[in-house]
């Protein structure tokens, strides 16, 4: 990784470790709501190329009940973008991992990434106090979780989203 203070400022603000481990927190969280277990690890990578791309985040679909690959079909391009984002963010992603663990937000094993919900309140009352765009990828963060949980195993959604694990 690149040093911090070497980083662009436009790194530093969308890719701050603190923020992208509160969206994995999030996606974590919704994808627990819906399947009482941890999010995969593997698709935890695909959280931030979604959700932190404006344009992808607003193709998302409205409710949990579309169907990830109804909605890959519909938007092609979206899914390339997602696949190569993935690729490019794959450092930041492991870094928010390191970082959330670390200070206990995510529970990390071998296999699936918890939400701590000790941080539910702190978390929903920190949002309340930011931006509309920051408050945005959150909510789409917990919506990719509760989707992804419904939407088959790690590997089917990495394949649907032309991501190799």
């Amino acid at each position: 990784m690149i040093p911090w203070n070497e980083r662009t400022s436009e790194e530093q603000a969308l890719l701050a470790p603190c923020f992208s481990a509160l969206l994995l927190w999030k996606a974590a969280f919704g994808y627990g709501t819906k399947s009482n277990s941890g999010i995969p690890f593997d698709i935890t990578f695909l959280v931030l190329p979604i959700v932190l791309h404006k344009r992808i985040r607003k193709s998302l679909p409205k409710s949990i009940t579309t169907s990830l690959a109804f909605w890959v079909n519909e938007h092609p391009i979206v899914r390339s973008c997602i696949a190569d984002r993935a690729r490019v963010i794959i450092p930041f992603t492991k870094e928010a991992l390191i970082f959330g663990s670390t200070y206990g937000l995510l529970n990390i094993d071998s296999f699936e990434i918890k939400a701590n919900q000790d941080w539910k309140k702190s978390i929903d009352s920190t949002l309340k106090e930011t931006d509309e765009e920051v408050q945005e990828c959150a909510k789409r963060a917990e919506f990719v979780g509760k989707w992804f949980a419904g939407a088959g195993t790690g590997q089917t959604i990495m394949s649907l989203m032309g991501v190799r694990p």
